[in-house]
């Protein structure tokens, strides 16, 4: 029969014992989604491209499941519409960070539709179209990349510009507003890392990337849980050798 000085460190010790295996566990699940997660996208990004979500599908569009599909869209690109996304890039992996912008240009496709073609990142000294005239493809042609919905403006974005066509969050309906298109889609495509002529914007910049740390937090849970029944049963064995009258604080 348990004493009765012994009830309250018990229930306390049980309680966050469980509560510290059941946080573990939590990442465990959270450590399955996100591999399923990996799974899904990876099949998407190399998958054989398909047409762009026609604007009777624009509504049910969510990330969860559109997001990374692999698409190649054609038509006309509107140049004297583009804006610009504040982006860093490299030039290749590990090296130093470059500042410039993403160039989005709405294409017009057969059936009427406009979508904002990520093209990819110019420096400041090539985001003027005339300085990069080569690239500005008069004609049906056609693009591929990856769907991408809009991303959520952080707390520390700095605000957009619309008078001159800058943005800090990838906003197609604002950045297609800020042009006088107000039948966007409600995605983008960035273009994949395909040469366009006289190599500027370059494209292939999106990072398919996830924070995968839950094994890692998981494992803190499981040993704090650990480290409260080794300091329990410490102090349990103390208070079971204590004299009559006294507790193991009392020794201490």
């Amino acid at each position: 029969m348990i004493r009765r000085s012994l009830i309250l460190p018990v229930v306390m010790t049980t309680a966050i014992f469980g509560l510290l295996v059941g946080l573990g566990f939590w990442q465990v699940e959270r450590w399955g989604a996100k591999q399923r997660l990996k799974s899904r996208v990876a099949e998407r990004i190399h998958a054989v491209p398909i047409a762009p979500p026609a604007p009777a599908a624009w509504p049910a569009l969510h990330p969860k499941t559109d997001e990374y599909k692999r698409i190649t869209i054609t038509g006309r690109f509107l140049h004297d519409r583009e804006t610009y996304l504040y982006t860093l890039w490299s030039a290749e992996a590990g090296g130093q960070a470059t500042q410039g912008w993403s160039v989005f240009t709405p294409m017009r496709t057969s059936d009427g539709a406009v979508v904002l073609v990520d093209r990819g990142f110019v420096p400041d000294q090539k985001r003027a179209p005339e300085s990069r005239s080569a690239s500005l493809v008069e004609g049906e042609t056609s693009v591929t990349g990856l769907l991408r919905m809009p991303e959520p403006r952080g707390m520390f974005a700095a605000p957009d510009q619309p008078g001159r066509r800058e943005f800090f969050t990838r906003d197609p309906k604002a950045m297609a507003a800020a042009v006088g298109l107000a039948d966007a889609a409600p995605f983008t495509i960035a273009a994949d890392a395909t040469p366009v002529p006289g190599g500027w914007p370059k494209g292939g910049n999106t990072r398919v990337s996830f924070p995968d740390n839950h094994l890692q937090y998981a494992a803190t849970w499981f040993t704090l849980a650990l480290c409260v029944l080794v300091l329990f049963a410490i102090w349990l064995r103390r208070a079971n050798k204590a004299p009559t009258g006294t507790t193991a604080a009392d020794e201490v």
